[in-house]
């Protein structure tokens, strides 16, 4: 929801209704994953997407039909027969999309869900997709927190409501969204109610160390990926936000003591992108100390040639640093592609990281089979 939530709240602001779709199941190779969405604004405007152009079309007219009648619908789109080409989905894929009207007396608690999403704190929608009594139907029970936080709207009962809250909490702890599937009444052992928890929880981190040229490169590419950048440095003459207006924060501090307070104020997490671009042994050395010895970070790259490589790995080990401890560290950093300008070496950075996240490795396309997109358990479990 997070990249048409300004176009559905300028329509929920203004008293409108908008048809909203969001994939809430996907299967083998769908093109966007389970939250996407896209709103159709009452004078026929489109935000967002749920399949990177396969099924916009025929969405579009559930949701315009959908903001007529003021009745929800859970359609599925998938490749049988003829259907497929009719609706666009050629690429094997499977998705369920949920399309429903959103207004002020639909969702009342959506500007709420704004606040938290722009205040970068952890906020749940439970949204009822089917069950028996279609009056449950569009429901929605909104969840403040991953702990036992505040609880806005209804499910349709108090055992519902308890059942979906403290799975919702769950999943946003995960950082995930997914179709959860319950008895009519939110009996855990049973089947009937399903629904799908969409999880907003809070824009991953990317550090970046170094107020260099190739670091304004990766910054943007971190706001691009959907990371929330910062970029520090200890020389505050380099360190503006002149120089780096993609970064959502420029700081000026010592790389290493700024990393450990951040680890101190609970501010870093496994999803947690750390670049460190400075390759100068005086800021890299001791900030790499802090950082390779993290319980959980997604990711620590360090710029710098070959010997520039070597002369680090040297000082760190001399440092007390494990060999455990140094394996962690992608250095040089990025992958190989040839790059060589600032923008073309953050996009090597990128590529890496978002190898690393999804068990990508890093090869053409051409030269592999199976799945296209891969599954974050599959990198985890190994598949």
């Amino acid at each position: 929801m997070r990249d048409v939530l300004s176009t559905l709240l300028a329509v929920w602001r203004a008293g409108g209704t908008a048809g909203v779709g969001t994939v809430v199941r996907t299967f083998r190779s769908a093109p966007r994953p389970a939250g996407a969405a896209m709103v159709v604004a009452p004078d026929g405007t489109v935000a967002g997407s749920v399949s990177g152009g396969c099924v916009e079309g025929a969405v579009y007219e559930l949701a315009t039909e959908v903001m007529a009648s003021g009745v929800p619908v859970l359609q599925r789109y998938g490749v049988s027969d003829d259907a497929a080409f009719e609706v666009g989905l050629t690429c094997g894929g499977i998705l369920d999309v949920f399309v429903e009207p959103v207004s002020q007396q639909t969702f009342r608690q959506l500007d709420a869900v704004a606040d938290d999403i722009e205040a970068h704190r952890p906020v749940a929608v439970a949204t009822v997709i089917a069950h028996p009594d279609s009056s449950w139907i569009g429901r929605r029970l909104v969840v403040h927190g991953a702990d036992a936080g505040d609880t806005a709207g209804a499910i349709g009962s108090a055992r519902a409501d308890a059942a979906v809250a403290d799975d919702a909490r769950g999943l946003l702890a995960a950082g995930r969204s997914e179709v959860l599937t319950y008895g009519p009444d939110g009996q855990r052992r049973g089947e009937g109610m399903q629904v799908f928890v969409a999880g907003h929880a809070p824009r991953p981190r990317m550090l970046v160390f170094g107020a260099i040229d190739f670091a304004a490169a990766v910054a943007q590419q971190g706001t691009f990926l959907g990371y929330r950048v910062t970029v520090c440095d200890a020389r505050p003459v380099f360190a503006t936000t002149a120089r780096f207006p993609t970064a959502d924060e420029v700081v000026v501090d010592w790389p290493h003591r700024y990393l450990a307070a951040q680890v101190e104020a609970g501010a870093i997490d496994a999803r947690t992108v750390i670049c460190v671009l400075t390759h100068d042994p005086k800021f890299d050395v001791p900030l790499l100390e802090v950082a390779l010895r993290l319980p959980e970070v997604a990711y620590i790259g360090a710029m710098g040639s070959r010997r520039t490589h070597e002369d680090r790995m040297a000082r760190l080990r001399e440092a007390g640093m494990t060999t455990l401890e140094l394996g962690r560290l992608s250095s040089p950093i990025g992958l190989d592609l040839g790059g060589r300008t600032p923008e073309e070496t953050a996009v090597s950075i990128a590529a890496e990281i978002i190898a690393q996240r999804w068990g990508g490795r890093g090869q053409p396309l051409t030269q592999t089979d199976g799945r296209i997109h891969h599954e974050l358990s599959d990198h985890l479990t190994g598949c």
